[in-house]
């Protein structure tokens, strides 16, 4: 009988490396992981939902993994005895851009959002291109941070203070884990302005994940 299979999501190290920095298989070589199966602790993790990934990215290298016998699953990921990469791809740039487009969602939320906000995404789509440096990103980001401190502690304020954190995030330097913070954020600052927080916050995050996947296709040519 043939073994049940998961498409899933898995993020590895700087390098390929697996979270116990041993070297990750190549692309078709079945990772097999030995001992006790235990969620969160030993096993072979991965997550079914891009975004749940991306919570739980240790760096920018992204796995689409083929994953067998699974022990025990969670909401946001899962963990089983084996694990095969069948597609990979560096997607840095990606999640810079994806991080910059969940702080403008955001932001759009505010109606005269802090001019050091809207800067420190201009900044950033410029280094992107090659176009500012480093010292002038910094600068940015920082201005946006201070927006975010400066914003009044009422209700109004709170949303664009936090706004303003999504944009200094976003311009920062750790793309993985700046892309996911900005998405969880502005998934939030969008439900808090709805009655219907739950459903306002699913399709926050349903668009986000079409955005997501949206840049990396050409990567891994999911349409295909």
């Amino acid at each position: 009988m043939a073994k049940k299979k998961i498409l899933a999501w898995h993020f590895l190290k700087e390098g390929r490396l697996l979270r116990d920095d041993k070297e990750a298989p190549p692309v078709g070589e079945t990772l097999v992981h030995e001992g006790e199966i235990k969620i969160c602790q030993s096993g072979l993790h991965a997550s079914k939902d891009i975004l749940d990934a991306l919570g739980y990215a240790p760096g920018e290298h992204l796995c689409r993994v083929e994953c067998y016998e699974v022990e025990k699953t969670h909401d946001d990921k899962f963990v089983c005895r084996e694990r095969t990469i069948i597609a990979e791809a560096d997607i840095t740039t990606e999640l810079h851009i994806f991080a910059i487009w969940c702080a403008e969602q955001a932001l759009d939320l505010i109606d005269k959002p802090d001019p050091r906000s809207l800067e420190a995404l201009r900044a950033k789509r410029l280094w992107l291109d090659g176009k500012a440096t480093d010292k002038e990103l910094a600068a940015a980001r920082d201005a946006a941070r201070a927006a975010a401190w400066a914003a009044a502690w009422d209700a109004a304020g709170a949303a664009a203070r936090t706004v303003a954190m999504d944009a200094a995030r976003a311009a920062a330097g750790a793309a993985a884990r700046d892309a996911a913070w900005a998405a969880a954020w502005a998934a939030a600052r969008a439900a808090t302005r709805a009655a219907t927080w739950a459903a306002t916050w699913a399709a926050a995050r349903d668009a986000q994940r079409i955005k997501l996947l949206e840049l990396i296709e050409p990567k891994f040519k999911l349409n295909k």
